[in-house]
């Protein structure tokens, strides 16, 4: 009878709670507030838009990435708005000692829903999203409802000693949760720097390619230096062990320093650059399509992708066909029988190979540029001609130039009946006596 009594009492308290909070002016007026807040920040954020014209349509892929973000922004700013006024009111209202419960609470919620959107917005990866959505979003909650210190203190209790570490439950949800969200801010604003940089059209490809491995180098070693803040770990201890460390390491890690240096060096004094054509000794080729620290990637004409460590580039010899001009002169083979006329020859070749329409050829090209048909060396069985000719780009892949040539000259030598030379061979048989049958 007792257990009835006593809840019978606190619903009658709730009750007239609730009739003494509806029945008060300050409800009312906090409700009123809230509204206002709410449509001025909407009309704002609208008249915001209108006014910005890159977020009337949605940006394509190859635009500028700060357009990008800039549409993906003005999404927020309703909300940010909002949160913003609340917060100015709410101060004002804590100042004058008057009632504020209902405008914490819709503080609360406003943050709760933009930090939502903020993770629906810019977190792609659906593990990281639903991650911070199960993380981040009940820590603020605990947080505005005022239970997050108890949390806090509650797994900071939660210890094991090992020696002389300690390890707490507190310290390494932390590491966890702020390594996590690192890891993913680094990344994503590695990427859009590096996008930016890449996008800006008053400096050369070099030079981007320098900015952005510098930009990603400064962005992970201040991320690094957080987290090991985070994790608790005296940087000034650290210096002391690092630099004893470092001796051990040097060794084993020379190979991966040797790399880094290597391609900041490549980038500086710029003998390679992205979409050069590169060809080493070890027949080892492609266009080079990006920097790493550790290594370049290079692509080949049938779609492979090559792992070049960057010091490679420093200690060997190799081809760069693309460095200063995209014109290159190539070469064709092909022999003819011994009784063509030469001359009439070469002038055939000449022409058949000036119509290719990727060959440079005209007669406002200088002489020397020209397709030109030469005697290479006498055969066994003919004579061994050969075409030069210049064009731009590289002779491979979808410039199969030097393919279409040979076909082009292979049907003008049977247009003109030029013999094509073939290996032949006199046979003898001798008989019993040793003579010629």
């Amino acid at each position: 009878m007792n257990t009835m009594e006593s809840l019978q009492k606190h619903f009658f308290e709730f009750i007239d709670q609730s009739a003494e909070v509806l029945s008060s002016t300050q409800t009312y007026i906090q409700f009123a507030t809230i509204l206002a807040i709410y449509i001025f920040a909407f009309v704002l954020a609208l008249q915001l838009k209108k006014r910005i014209a890159w977020v009337h349509d949605t940006p394509e892929d190859s635009c500028h990435p700060i357009r990008r973000l800039v549409f993906n922004i003005h999404r927020l700013v309703f909300p940010l708005i909002a949160i913003i006024l609340l917060k100015f009111v709410l101060v004002l209202y804590e100042k004058s000692a008057i009632s504020h419960w209902l405008l914490s609470y819709a503080l609360g919620i406003a943050m709760l829903l933009f930090l939502n959107q903020l993770i629906e917005r810019y977190v792609s990866n659906r593990v990281l999203s639903k991650l911070f959505k199960w993380i981040a979003l009940p820590i603020l909650f605990l947080h505005l409802v005022g239970l997050l210190p108890e949390i806090v203190a509650a797994l900071e209790s939660v210890r094991i000693e090992v020696g002389n570490i300690e390890l707490s439950a507190y310290g390494l949800a932390r590491v966890i949760i702020f390594g996590t969200f690192l890891f993913w801010f680094g990344r994503a604003s590695n990427q859009f720097g590096q996008d930016v940089i890449r996008k800006q059209t008053d400096f050369d490809v070099p030079t981007k390619e320098v900015l952005a491995k510098l930009f990603e180098v400064i962005l992970f070693t201040a991320v690094g230096l957080i987290l090991i803040n985070v994790m608790g770990i005296n940087l000034t201890a650290l210096a002391v062990f690092g630099g004893a460390l470092g001796v051990g390491l040097g060794f084993g890690l020379q190979s991966i320093a040797s790399n880094f240096i290597s391609g900041i060096i490549i980038l500086l004094d710029r003998s390679i650059t992205v979409d050069d054509y590169i060809e080493f000794d070890d027949s080892c080729k492609g266009y080079v399509r990006e920097f790493k620290m550790r290594y370049a990637t290079l692509e080949t004409f049938d779609g492979k992708f090559i792992m070049v460590p960057n010091e490679k580039f420093i200690s060997e010899t190799f081809t760069n066909w693309s460095h200063k001009d995209m014109k290159q002169r190539f070469r064709v083979d092909f022999s003819v029988a011994y009784k063509t006329d030469i001359r009439q020859l070469v002038e055939i070749i000449k022409s058949v190979v000036a119509e290719h329409p990727q060959v440079i050829s005209g007669e406002d090209i200088p002489f020397e540029e020209r397709p030109d048909c030469e005697i290479d060396s006498f055969g066994d069985s003919g004579v061994n001609m050969f075409v030069e000719f210049w064009m731009y780009g590289v002779d491979d892949g979808k410039n199969r130039v030097g393919g279409d040539l040979l076909l082009m000259i292979f049907e003008a030598l049977r247009k003109h009946d030029i013999e094509i030379p073939f290996p032949q061979r006199e046979v003898k048989i001798l008989n019993e006596q040793g003579g010629v049958r």
